[in-house]
């Protein structure tokens, strides 16, 4: 399955670098020349998606490689570093472009309106991004992949600002109202510090252990509750791993019951599980004696089905 993901990584990565790296050589040169403070930023966005390409290109070599010693849940994680690293990357991108824009503003100097080719460039931008866009949900949806749904959602937010540049220096052409470039300029810095914002937030949750979804919990519990013989469900713990789930799970049995008996029924709860829940990495059931949980000292981790 590993390996079947960092492939499907692999091609889209190639995609996005080779479609963003024609887009922003684009924008850029053609920014330039007509003189579009906002085109040339646009173009600066599809750079930084170049450079995120390449580094999905390395992070697919990186959790391709098997669990060992030093790592036994896999390298799965490198994927997560990754997608926060590319939320910092569009941070910083989206704050130099609102600095250069401001700082045009406020020079003083009358900014003349830009030429008729930058309109041009930037309608066929909007197209270009939005395939780049769809390449990339259908490998991210394929491959369960978390870093290439990130940088889909990075892509429709290119859409929204080359419209929004589409339209600015549309009126700023029509209307010979120069200042308006930088000031759409300024706005497409801000939405990709937002963009940036999001995917950070997202990621932490992962490389916190954390989610905000109780769904695959309920799924966990109604999955142990077909097995006979298995009570009180507890202490469940559910974490992501490269967007596969590492699950832990407390369960009781009757405290009569043989050893073998009892660990027949954990393997009956794993195949359960894996079965109500998609994408699992792996299982650890625990097997306790009926009426042992209560019985624990207060533990500050884990839940219950009676807690969601």
């Amino acid at each position: 399955m590993e390996n079947n993901k960092a492939k499907l990584i692999k091609t889209a990565s190639i995609i996005a670098m080779a479609g963003n790296a024609v887009l922003a050589l684009l924008k850029i040169i053609v920014g330039l020349l007509a003189g579009s403070l906002a085109v040339v930023g646009d173009g600066i966005d599809s750079s930084t998606d170049v450079i995120i390409a390449m580094m999905s290109l390395i992070v697919a070599g990186i959790i391709a490689r098997p669990a060992d010693a030093e790592h036994p849940w896999g390298h799965g994680r490198a994927e997560t570093i990754a997608t926060t690293i590319l939320a910092f990357i569009l941070f910083f991108a989206g704050g130099q472009l609102i600095i250069r824009s401001v700082t045009s503003i406020f020079s003083g100097a009358v900014p003349e309106a830009p030429a008729p080719l930058a309109l041009a460039v930037t309608g066929f931008s909007i197209l270009g991004k939005l395939s780049l866009a769809w390449s990339q949900y259908y490998f991210g949806k394929r491959a369960d992949s978390a870093m290439l749904r990130a940088n889909g959602k990075n892509m429709v937010g290119d859409v929204v600002i080359s419209s929004g540049v589409l339209l600015g220096v549309g009126l700023s052409i029509m209307f010979n109202i120069g200042i308006l470039d930088p000031i759409v300029a300024t706005l497409v810095g801000l939405w990709v510090i937002r963009s940036s914002v999001s995917i950070f937030l997202e990621a932490n949750m992962e490389l916190m252990d954390g989610s905000s979804d109780t769904a695959p919990y309920t799924a966990v519990f109604n999955a142990v509750r077909t097995v006979p013989g298995t009570i009180n469900p507890h202490r469940t713990r559910m974490r992501r791993i490269a967007g596969l789930w590492d699950i832990d799970i407390d369960i009781e049995v009757d405290p009569e019951m043989k050893v073998r008996e009892a660990h027949h029924i954990a393997s009956q709860v794993e195949r359960a599980i894996k079965d109500s829940v998609e994408g699992v990495y792996d299982i650890v059931v625990h097997i306790e004696p009926a009426g042992e949980a209560d019985k624990h000292d207060e533990e500050q981790y884990g839940l219950r089905e009676s807690e969601l």
